[in-house]
């Protein structure tokens, strides 16, 4: 007794019985409003960035091709002129740059003003059978022309692959645009049936949760027990053989050790040891998987009486949208602010007469050079002017949007959780289910986050925003010192690489947390942060067992969701599917793994939607769970709200006299 009155001290006292306390506090007051009058700021000077970029920005420098003058291609004076022509297709060899993707898009040195002579090279010496991609001529591979003087076809085959080599756009764009149109109608039942197959799942394990979870557990212990027999089998071979680590030596080659009798031993060991633990805990822990199963099947209950919040998921896939959609353009038109520059340039330098050009400096690329003595001399773009306020905050503009984009994702994510929390503890308390469960809890929670919360959103998400921000310095950084660094130093990045991961996960963890505290009592971010870290530590053991049985059969429902869409995505697209008739058939695609790939992803990313709301409804459920055995014993004045599985489990029951309306 005394250990355990240690423990509750150390963790908290547990909650108190409460008797006005029936579900998610409905008289609440805003929370953290300092860090929702900063998170409001931001925003508003989230804004003045996209402003300022979209007055100083063009992005018409991305989408439009530019001739040598610094016309665009297709708008304005050239609007019937929508591509831009190589007259050169030899400086796309010749140059050191082949290829260059500025700010501009695709960038070939080569000129389009028509002046006096051939001989600069200002003219097409010939021309090339073409079709346009991307807003370029780009030549047909199997091009031919006239006998020239120095020009073959295979200078000009070398100078088409030096455009098609490094973009290769042309005859990919055109095949993968004709995969999805053929193929676009069956991708959306590839995803309909994603969706079904998700939605199915959850709504069956009120049924199947237990023997799904004893089924998934046997698997496990079946494959670590082959893996114990398959690591003797190599060990007992190898050792007769006599191949020892000690023969092998130290080596950089990690498969050489497959072949030594250390390596399957120590596989061995470890795999015996994992069979153990999982066989102790199925032992001496039944009684909490058996809770863990019961909360499960709960959880599947609720996602049943408020489908509604199944699609919640496609509200904040939208706002998650409008996050990145509108980063993506204000960083564009930031990078696209000032004016072009444009600088001498020369195909080779080194020719006689080039020596006393002035290279590199700027010149106007509407008076093109004339300067017979440096053949092929050109005035050709090389950036954007760094001159001007805004051109020289450039940086930290660009800091304020990645800051803005981490930040209003993160607190779209919190805005989420919040909500769904929200809704399925107004069906945990509610004594009579599903009678007293609101008429529109998805709505109510929404509303009270929004009014009550928003700044205790902000506060969560705002820590993690800063967490994640060092993690992307420190790539950064380690990505610039990689190949000086020496061992020691790589070490030790490492070493901060895997702080900050651990540290991130343990914040997504305690904001959930906090979230679901948030919710349901309506306090601060710190104090519900606290509350819950503290009622989870009181049941450290519990949460363990439900966090994993729980992350097992996610697990198995997204392989099964994903997995099952592949091979039918799979044998459908690759023509393997036989007799479906004539108005089914296969599509003929050049690419068949496209739209297989597509329906992977889209499925994964439909049931990875759907089952971290039933996730969110497990864990909201498990605190609600561990609240109600804190606060109430059962009797007549403090029943349980717990469903007749949990209790039957626990060995208690409500003693509520005969006739009473709150009778389980």
């Amino acid at each position: 007794m005394g250990g355990k009155q240690d423990q509750n001290e150390v963790y908290g006292k547990p909650a108190k019985y409460d008797p006005s306390f029936q579900g998610p506090i409905k008289n609440r007051s805003c929370t953290d409003i300092i860090c929702c009058v900063l998170f409001f700021l931001f925003i508003l000077g989230y804004i003045a960035v996209g402003l300022v970029a979209w007055v100083y920005g063009d992005p018409q420098q991305v989408l439009y091709p530019r001739n040598s003058t610094g016309a665009y291609c297709g708008i304005g004076e050239n609007k019937d002129k929508p591509y831009l022509l190589y007259f050169n297709i030899f400086s796309c060899v010749l140059t050191t740059n082949i290829i260059t993707i500025t700010q501009n898009g695709l960038a070939c040195p080569t000129p389009q003003q028509v002046l006096q002579s051939l001989r600069q090279e200002l003219c097409p010496s010939f021309l090339l059978p073409s079709a346009p991609a991307l807003g370029r001529c780009f030549p047909w591979s199997n091009s031919t022309v006239p006998e020239l003087p120095g020009i073959s076809n295979t200078s000009i085959a070398q100078g088409i692959s030096g455009l098609l080599d490094s973009l290769n756009a042309r005859d990919i764009s055109v095949k993968i645009f004709e995969d999805f149109a053929q193929s676009w109608y069956w991708i959306l039942i590839a995803l309909g049936v994603a969706l079904v197959l998700s939605l199915l799942f959850i709504l069956l394990l009120r049924l199947v949760a237990g023997p799904l979870v004893l089924v998934l557990i046997i698997g496990v212990l079946g494959v670590l027990a082959y893996g114990i027999y398959h690591s003797w089998e190599e060990y007992r071979v190898l050792r007769d053989k006599g191949a020892s680590i000690s023969q092998l030596g130290f080596t950089t080659n990690l498969s050489a050790y497959s072949s030594v009798q250390e390596t399957w031993l120590a596989a061995l060991i470890v795999l015996a040891v994992l069979e153990g633990i999982l066989l102790l805990m199925l032992i001496f822990l039944r009684q909490r998987i058996r809770i863990a199963i019961a909360l499960l099947e709960e959880a599947s209950r609720a996602v049943g009486q408020m489908m509604s919040t199944m699609f919640y998921p496609l509200f904040t896939f939208v706002l998650l949208l409008v996050c990145i959609a509108y980063w993506g353009m204000t960083a564009l038109y930031l990078a696209t602010s000032g004016q072009p520059q444009y600088v001498f340039w020369a195909p080779n330098v080194s020719l006689s007469g080039c020596e006393n050009v002035p290279m590199n400096t700027s010149c106007n690329p509407v008076d093109q050079p004339v300067n017979s003595s440096c053949p092929g001399l050109m005035c050709v773009f090389q950036g954007y002017l760094s001159t001007g306020l805004v051109q020289r905050s450039l940086f930290n503009l660009q800091i304020y949007g990645v800051l803005g984009l981490f930040w209003t994702i993160n607190w779209v994510l919190a805005l989420g959780q919040c909500v769904l929390a929200g809704a399925f503890a107004s069906f945990y308390w509610a004594f009579h289910k599903p009678q007293d469960v609101p008429t529109f809890p998805l709505s109510s929670a929404f509303t009270r986050t929004l009014r009550y919360h928003t700044g205790s959103l902000a506060f969560g998400a705002l820590i993690l925003t800063l967490v994640q921000i060092a993690r992307v310095i420190l790539e950064y950084i380690d990505n610039k010192l990689r190949g000086t660094q020496n061992p020691m130093a790589r070490c030790i990045m490492c070493c901060f690489k895997c702080c900050l991961w651990c540290l991130e996960k343990f914040i997504k963890f305690l904001n959930r947390n906090a979230y679901i505290m948030i919710a349901i009592y309506g306090k601060n971010f710190c104090v519900s942060a606290k509350n819950a870290f503290m009622l989870l530590m009181r049941n450290i053991v519990r949460v363990v067992v439900l966090d994993k049985v729980t992350d097992l059969l996610l697990f198995f429902g997204k392989l099964l969701v994903v997995g099952g869409v592949g091979v039918l995505s799979f044998f459908f697209f690759t023509g393997r599917i036989q007799g479906l008739g004539k108005d089914i058939e296969s599509p003929q695609l050049n690419y068949y793994w496209l739209p297989m790939m597509t329906s992977i992803l889209g499925a994964y990313v439909i049931a990875n939607g759907f089952f971290s709301v039933f996730g969110m409804c497990v864990d909201t459920l498990f605190l609600c769970f561990l609240e109600d055995l804190e606060r109430n014993d059962g009797s007549v004045d403090r029943p349980y709200y717990m469903s007749k599985a949990l209790l039957k489990i626990l060995g208690k029951k409500n003693e509520v006299p005969p006739g009473d309306k709150r009778k389980k």
